[in-house]
């Protein structure tokens, strides 16, 4: 009876394994820019995926487009929305390529699929604020030239990309020299402040009329057309045909004004993306779907959750790593000289380039976040292991020498006792520099304090950015209050107290 369950067992096995791996629901990661109406776009993807029978997942602000391009070329992201012009200008420029089918083409080569438009055209403007465009006389972009002295604000993408100034400026004869790069959503502080005159606007932005801008007439037709589309993985007509068929539901559905007022309702109403997305989604296609919205403790919680995990590994990670560092740079000065200058250069990449320069190893999310936070840990962490080691007593060391103590036993029972109170420093300071710069990691999909901050700055919502500001700050303080205990708990009182006279 017993081989006889055994043999039953192994069959059920064979056959309903694989039935129950096809009724999984298959699993999509779905992509999103920097700004609102690529995230209510990814909300609406994610939405009819999950009616379709799928399980997606919203990976929102994944900051410009490289960033999210590359991680739908790498697997990491399947789908995200995109604009006709941003490809042929911008991700495919180094290809000569004039129109869509070329362009279509080309992203096929790559093992990616285009869809058809989905009905609105998001075009590349530049605005004003109203009062002072009536003062010069300005409605043309033409017009400027006459006014070289206006200070500029283009968002940083816009100011590189082949689509962006730099073409802008040949084409209109344009002389103006004070020009910056900054944030999109800061831009429009900038506007606001009068601290700068002219930025580039997306035309089917709430901002435009949130912030009563005059957007300047494209006179010489410099801008090409950016209809939205849809960019994914070309596996996934396999692995998820179902989701494809919903998606295309969308195709030629959301006009200019359906877009601006989903925009609006985001940024003048202060709905979420989500809310939006469903609204849209049971109004057009009567697809009803549940919206959950989190409460503020409920989200700083998940926040939190989020923040201590990338510092608590890349700090973990670093202490490993550092503090054996730190000891060779003591023990071997020539090997040490190398091992410090090395720590040194990292700390002095831009955390944003080595976040952008890990998405390439180790994908988005996660990942490529830790690892450029263990990498600015360890300067500290190895130069004050090697200075607490270098900075004892000589008359010590011979001490211990005199007792017999082998070299591994002296580092153990008192060198490092010694220097621990240096070394517990150099920790200190690395967890409290993660705790801030942790918060980019939410530009490449990481989570974090960064997360509220990015959406208050892009929706011009204090209470938001202070939901990650305030908690980091809050962190910061209670990771140097846990050092001070610890130091107490591991470094011998003698060591603690303060020299006298």
């Amino acid at each position: 009876m017993t081989f006889r369950m055994f043999i039953l067992s192994a069959l059920w096995a064979v056959v309903a394994g694989p039935l129950a791996a096809d009724q999984a629901p298959v699993e999509i990661t779905v992509g999103s820019k920097k700004f609102t109406e690529s995230v209510i776009l990814g909300e609406l993807i994610v939405r009819l995926a999950d009616d379709a029978g799928a399980s997606a997942t919203h990976l929102k602000e994944l900051g410009g487009t490289s960033i999210v391009f590359n991680a739908l070329l790498a697997g990491d992201v399947d789908i995200y929305p995109e604009y006709t012009g941003t490809i042929i200008r911008q991700t495919l420029s180094s290809e000569q390529i004039d129109t869509i089918d070329q362009a279509r083409a080309s992203l096929a080569d790559k093992g990616v699929l285009m869809s058809a438009p989905m009905g609105f055209n998001n075009t590349y403007a530049l605005g004003m604020k109203k009062p002072v465009a009536r003062k010069l006389n300005i409605e043309r972009i033409s017009d400027l030239v006459d006014h070289a002295d206006l200070a500029i604000g283009f968002t940083s993408e816009f100011m590189d990309r082949a689509d962006g100034w730099p073409g802008l400026k040949r084409h209109y004869g344009l002389l103006h020299e004070n020009v910056v790069g900054m944030d999109h959503d800061v831009a429009y502080r900038g506007l606001e402040s009068g601290s700068i005159h002219v930025t580039d606007l997306y035309s089917t932005d709430a901002d435009i009329r949130y912030y009563d801008l005059a957007i300047l007439t494209d006179d010489r037709r410099y801008f090409p057309e950016y209809h939205c589309v849809l960019l994914y993985r070309a596996d996934l007509i396999d692995r998820a045909p179902r989701v494809i068929e919903a998606l295309r539901r969308l195709e030629g559905r959301i006009d200019d004004e359906s877009m601006v007022t989903m925009n609006a309702r985001v940024k003048v109403d202060q709905f979420s993306e989500t809310r939006v997305a469903a609204d849209f989604l049971q109004e057009t296609f009567s697809v009803d779907s549940t919206v959950t919205e989190q409460s503020r403790w409920g989200r700083i919680a998940r926040f939190t959750f989020q923040h201590l995990f990338l510092v608590g590994i890349s700090l973990g990670a670093a202490i490993v790593i550092a503090l054996p560092l730190g000891i060779v740079a003591q023990r071997r000065p020539g090997p040490g000289q190398v091992i410090l200058g090395v720590v040194g250069a990292i700390q002095t990449v831009p955390a944003l380039a080595l976040l952008v320069l890990m998405i390439p190893i180790l994908g988005v999310a996660a990942p490529p976040a830790i690892a450029a936070l263990f990498l600015y840990s360890l300067l500290p962490i190895v130069r004050n292991t090697h200075a607490g080691l270098n900075n004892i007593s000589r008359s010590l060391i011979e001490s211990a020498e005199a007792l017999g103590l082998e070299r591994a036993a002296r580092l153990r029972l008192v060198e490092l006792p010694l220097a621990m109170r240096t070394i517990l420093a150099g920790i200190k300071t690395s967890a409290v520099l993660n705790v801030g710069f942790a918060t980019l990691g939410a530009l490449i999909g990481a989570g974090g304090y960064g997360q509220p901050i990015m959406t208050g700055i892009r929706l011009d919502r204090t209470d938001l950015l202070l939901e990650g500001a305030l908690p980091a700050v809050v962190l910061a303080f209670a990771i140097q209050g846990l050092f001070e205990i610890l130091e107490r708990l591991v470094v011998p009182k003698g060591l603690r107290l303060a020299p006298t006279g």
